[in-house]
């Protein structure tokens, strides 16, 4: 039997702000190739470097495994993996050597090789699978073992042939997603992950998907593994999987880290009768659009189904710069969406982005303004970041010569130039926080006042926060008036 040892390359070692937050997810679509191979005859095994402080365990699992085939398959379902950070590409790196060295034939698929497979074929990897990697694995690896011809006939790869990098056709994305094995869970050391979250949360959380790809067309949002079609598993398919999560592994949340959940129309309220007739109620999380969450009937069935928070790109307040990026959605459905889902118990939760070309003062305020508004569960903010593929990315490319990645998610580096210098965006980024924190805390205040009865310790002590909250608010915007002015 071929031995196949499988791993990725995102440790939180190397990413000094998701390792405090403390909410690790298991690669999952590592696990999905794995499963494949091991469906199909294939030994397997993972060396996961979730929490690999160096590849010195590598060496020894290497050489106690013997594996075959040493293959780095990236989580395609994690944006993290999706932004290409540098200190993760060179633990790639390291990788590909390392394994070269005991004679591995070296594979490796992710949105990072997809965008750059020159640059690692030059640092050793043997073939690099381009976009969505189950089958074309699966094809490569049953060539290689001698059961078919050439590699130069399976699509979706890139090699060296004749001594030059050359590419085959693109290989067709998975529709029926079904077929696919479910991930091969066992081979993950899930203690550590339930300890590392019962640590830093109190409850234990797995990540799953539902479906591949967006259809949407953002100009800043890279597809490199699953593109601009939208496949999805039934709900039925989904709810098998869950229910085993809960009986083998005892989870208690799940993010279903979709781009786009429940798309297809029909599929939540589907899922939340199952779920129902099962009796099987499990706390999850999603990313959704504004547009979709304006629907009251799925908004309900989300909540009946389990649903507590909802992420939604909201990205800027400014009607200008969310049609620049051609998001397709408007401010109106912003602030429709947001409420709903307060009425219905599930958390909204916006996603923003400053800095891109164009985006003004005024913009920014638009934006900050919308949050103080709406008040959001809670928010994640970036400033705009080039993925290659992108429409953005083709416009600032010029500048991105001396720096084109972050070297973990907390860098926050604006790498191209625009209306304020990157220091600026980096305070905007540390105010906007600040300033998000002391509204809640005002909000709390005001709630405290009109129902008087109805305190409690919770709501007690996030109204005190504002004591801490607004001379930090007053001061970080004195750090931005003065950047301001400095330019």
């Amino acid at each position: 039997m071929k031995k196949i040892l499988f791993t990725h390359s995102y440790s939180l070692w190397f990413d000094p702000k998701q390792m405090a937050i403390g909410h690790p997810y298991p690669p999952l679509g590592t696990l999905y190739a794995a499963a494949l191979m091991r469906q199909n005859g294939y030994g397997v095994s993972l060396y996961d470097v979730m929490f690999a402080r160096d590849t010195e365990d590598l060496v020894h699992q290497v050489r106690d495994y013997q594996p075959d085939f040493f293959v780095i398959y990236d989580d395609g379902f994690n944006y993290l993996t999706k932004m290409c950070l540098t200190n993760m590409r060179e633990l790639a790196f390291r990788m590909i050597k390392l394994a070269r060295l005991n004679n591995c034939t070296v594979i490796v698929c992710s949105s990072d090789s997809t965008d750059h497979y020159a640059e690692y074929l030059a640092e050793g990897a043997d073939f690099i699978i381009l976009g969505e990697g189950e089958l074309t694995l699966l094809e490569l690896v049953n060539e290689l073992a001698g059961f078919n011809a050439e590699p130069g006939t399976i699509n979706g790869i890139a090699h060296r042939f004749n001594g030059r990098v050359t590419t085959t056709p693109k290989r067709p994305v998975l529709r029926e997603l079904d077929r696919l094995p479910l991930p091969a869970w066992d081979l993950v050391q899930m203690e550590r992950y339930r300890e590392t979250w019962i640590k830093s949360s109190g409850y234990f959380s797995l990540n799953m998907n539902t479906t591949r790809g967006c259809p949407y067309k953002c100009n800043w949002c890279a597809k490199p593994i699953y593109g601009n079609r939208y496949n999805s598993r039934s709900p039925q398919h989904v709810v098998w999987e869950m229910k085993m999560l809960r009986e083998m592994y005892g989870v208690e949340h799940i993010w279903f880290c979709d781009d786009i959940f429940g798309l297809k129309p029909g599929w939540v309220k589907e899922f939340s009768i199952l779920l129902r007739e099962e009796q099987l109620r499990i706390p999850f999380k999603i990313q959704a659009r504004a547009d979709l969450m304006i629907d009251e009937e799925m908004v309900r069935a989300l909540a009946s189904a389990g649903c507590d928070n909802v992420w939604i790109g909201a990205e800027s307040g400014s009607q200008k710069v969310l049609d620049a990026m051609d998001k397709g959605i408007t401010i109106d459905q912003i602030r429709t969406a947001t409420p709903l889902m307060k009425k219905y118990g599930i958390k909204p939760s916006f996603f923003i982005q400053f800095g891109y070309p164009g985006e003004t003062k005024e913009d920014i305020w638009l934006t900050i303004d919308l949050i103080n508004e709406l008040l959001p569960a809670e928010i994640g903010i970036s400033v705009s970041y080039p993925l290659p593929g992108t429409g953005f990315y083709e416009r600032v490319r010029e500048e991105l010569k001396l720096k084109a990645n972050w070297t973990d998610s907390d860098e926050m580096a604006l790498m191209f130039t625009n209306t304020y210098p990157p220091a600026y965006y980096k305070q905007l980024h540390t105010y906007v926080h600040q300033n998000y924190h002391t509204h809640l805390a005002k909000n709390s205040i005001r709630n405290l006042l009109r129902n008087p009865l109805r305190a409690s310790a919770v709501k007690l002590k996030s109204a005190c926060s504002f004591l801490y909250y607004a001379p930090l608010t007053y001061m970080q915007k004195i750090k931005l008036n003065r950047l301001e002015k400095a330019i």
